[in-house]
């Protein structure tokens, strides 16, 4: 039995420049950070033919190209299986749909998952181009390469997107300081809402597309902002970066009249009302996570907790997508 481990992620400065619809002709910069809540993929081999699949359904099909779950299907497809004899299963620490980046962690789980039971190794950078080419080239998804390579890289990492699809992979320079007041007084609560990200960035892509100068702008100041995030943290100035989250926050709104709604605003004001200097939804939008920096953290979780919210604890993750039984 192969059992990998997958980490979820949160944005930190950058988000929505990963498009290729945005770098191929702009390049982009983005920060994630990967964190300690993960994506399981087991893969063993059954004593009976067949494909076995047990994620939110269950699967038992005899031939590839009749699995249902398309990123599995694709991803058997590429190590090229002539007889399937697999059975895989899936769980997670949080369901997806939330903006944490489960669907890259899941295809960056899969694969390394189908490649340790080949006993093949594979990179950090060719796993998460791997997985963007299932995602992105063969399914169409309108999605970026952020959550692919921030699950297989870990860490807290920079990412420049370049024009050729080039990806270059560089830890943030933190110091231990600036590292453990992140993990303090960056909070993260669950709004209740969970939603698709296709539709939010579908928008984005083709208005980016088209060359839509509000949208193009937009991500040209949000890249920028990515920068000064990059700046503030590795200058050892994590207050800074709180009050940057909250100017990317506002630009962020404007890109999609789907990005918020009256609740999440009604909850973000609450939030900064009560002990956050800045924060943002976390992934495309339109629900999932809130995450906050905190400058009285005792307050805003109280504030939060009382309207409902549950909070998610969190520390980085520094390993990646790694196998952890074999």
């Amino acid at each position: 039995m192969i059992i990998v481990r997958s980490p979820l992620r949160i944005s930190l400065g950058g988000g929505g420049t990963d498009l290729p619809s945005y770098y191929r002709d702009h390049e982009g910069f983005l920060i994630a950070g990967a964190i300690d809540r993960y994506v399981y993929v087991t893969v063993m081999r059954p004593f009976i033919s067949g494909i076995f699949l047990k994620y939110s359904e269950l699967e038992h099909v005899e031939e590839v190209q009749d699995v249902k779950h398309p990123i599995i299907r694709e991803a058997i497809k590429q190590l090229g299986f002539n007889t399937p004899q697999l059975e895989i299963t899936t769980l997670a620490d949080i369901p997806a749909g939330t903006g944490l980046g489960s669907s890259g962690s899941f295809t960056t789980a899969v694969l390394k998952a189908l490649y340790a039971h080949r006993k093949h190794l594979i990179h950090p950078g060719e796993l998460a181009e791997l997985a963007c080419h299932i995602e992105i080239d063969r399914l169409g998804e309108p999605i970026g390469k952020q959550d692919q390579y921030i699950a297989a890289f870990g860490g807290v990492t920079c990412f420049n997107f370049y024009k050729d699809d080039s990806v270059k992979a560089k830890p943030l320079a933190l110091s231990v300081d600036t590292m453990h007041d992140l993990e303090d007084n960056l909070l993260l609560f669950f709004t209740g809402f969970s939603r698709s990200a296709s539709s939010i960035l579908k928008d984005q892509n083709t208005r980016t597309k088209k060359n839509d100068g509000d949208m193009l702008n937009n991500l040209h100041y949000v890249k920028e902002l990515g920068y000064r995030s990059k700046d503030a943290l590795e200058g050892n100035n994590p207050l800074n970066f709180g009050e940057i989250m909250h100017e990317h926050w506002e630009h962020k709104k404007r890109r999609s009249g789907g990005m918020s709604n009256p609740k999440i605003d009604e909850l973000y004001e609450l939030g900064m009302k009560n002990g956050a200097v800045g924060g943002k939804l976390v992934g495309a939008g339109g629900g999932g996570f809130l995450l906050f920096y905190a400058y009285d953290r005792r307050r805003l979780r109280k504030a939060m907790v009382s309207a409902g919210l549950e909070e998610i604890r969190f520390h980085f993750d520094f390993e990646g997508t790694k196998v952890i039984l074999a």
